[in-house]
C-alpha cells in the first residue's frame, strides 16, 4: 500500500491544527451517541484501576518522600521539610504522567475491539484506507501491549529525570511542568495513533518516524489531550474523541482526506 507521509506546514500553524484535530474528534464523537456508549467503558475500568493505585500512593506518599530524601534526614526541620514537600509535589507529578501513558495504553488495551471499530468507522466515512491490514484481536491486543509497555518505560525515564529536575529552585515549578506536558503529550500522540497507524501495517518505530516528520502536528494534538486529562473525569469522557482524533491526524499525516 501507499504509504507516502505529506509534507509538514509551519510550525505553529501545525501545532495549532494539531490542537483544533482533537475538538474535531470532540464533535464528531458527540455527534454519534453510538460512539460514546462504545468508547466510555474501557475509559472508565482503567480510571477506577488507576484511581486505586492513586490511593495507594497517597496513603504512603510520607514513608516514599522520605525515603527518596534520605540525605536530608540530619538538616534543620524547615529544610528537611521543604525538600519533603517538594518530593510529595514531584511523586505526585511523576505518577500522574505516567498515569496519563497507562491509562491511555491499558484503555487501549481493555477497549481495543470497540476503538478499533470507532477508528474504522471514522476512515471508512473518509473514503476508508487502501489496501489496509486486517490483524487478529488477539494480534492487535499483544501489539498495543507491547507498544505501551515500551512508552510507559520511556516516559518513566523520562519522569525520574524530571522528577530530579523538580527540587532546582524556579525551574522546577516552572520549565519542568512545561516539558512535562510536552513529553505526556508526545508519548499521547504515539499511543492513540496505534490504532490508525496499525491499520496500514506500521509498527511503533515507523509511527515514531511519521510523526517526527509532523513533530508539531503530534505536540499540539498530544498537548490538548494532556491538558484535558488533568481534569477531573475529562479522561473519561476525551478518550474516545481523542482516538477519533488521531485517526483523523493520521489521515492528514498521510494526505488523505480528513
Amino acid at each position: 500500500m501507499d504509504n507516502r507521509v505529506a509534507r509538514a506546514g509551519r510550525p505553529i500553524q501545525e501545532f495549532l491544527t494539531g490542537v483544533g484535530l482533537l475538538f474535531r474528534g470532540l464533535g464528531t464523537y458527540a455527534r454519534n451517541p453510538g460512539l460514546v456508549i462504545l468508547g466510555m467503558l474501557p475509559a472508565l475500568i482503567a480510571f477506577a484501576l488507576l484511581v486505586g493505585v492513586f490511593i495507594v500512593l497517597l496513603v504512603f506518599l510520607g514513608p516514599e518522600s522520605r525515603a527518596v530524601t534520605w540525605f536530608a534526614d540530619d538538616w534543620s526541620a524547615g529544610a528537611r521539610d521543604t525538600v519533603r514537600v517538594l518530593a510529595d509535589i514531584a511523586i505526585i507529578g511523576v505518577f500522574l504522567l505516567l498515569a496519563f501513558v497507562a491509562f491511555t495504553g491499558l484503555t487501549l488495551a481493555i477497549g481495543d475491539p470497540f476503538y478499533e471499530k470507532i477508528s474504522e468507522r471514522i476512515e471508512d466515512g473518509l473514503g476508508g484506507v487502501p489496501d489496509a491490514v486486517e490483524l487478529p484481536w488477539w494480534r492487535e491486543i499483544v501489539r498495543g501491549l507491547g507498544e505501551s509497555i515500551r512508552l510507559l518505560v520511556f516516559s518513566a525515564v523520562i519522569g525520574v529525570l524530571l522528577f530530579v529536575a523538580g527540587f532546582l529552585p524556579a525551574v522546577g515549578q516552572t520549565v519542568v511542568p512545561v516539558i512535562g506536558a510536552l513529553v505526556g503529550g508526545w508519548a499521547l500522540a504515539l499511543e492513540l495513533t496505534g490504532v490508525a497507524f496499525a491499520r496500514r501495517g506500521i509498527r511503533l518505530r515507523g509511527r515514531r518516524q511519521v510523526l517526527r516528520q509532523h513533530r508539531f502536528l503530534a505536540l499540539g494534538f498530544g498537548v490538548a489531550v494532556f491538558a484535558c486529562f488533568l481534569i477531573p473525569l475529562g479522561a473519561i469522557l476525551v478518550m474516545p474523541a481523542a482516538v477519533v482524533g488521531a485517526t483523523l491526524m493520521t489521515r492528514r499525516m498521510y494526505g488523505l482526506p480528513h
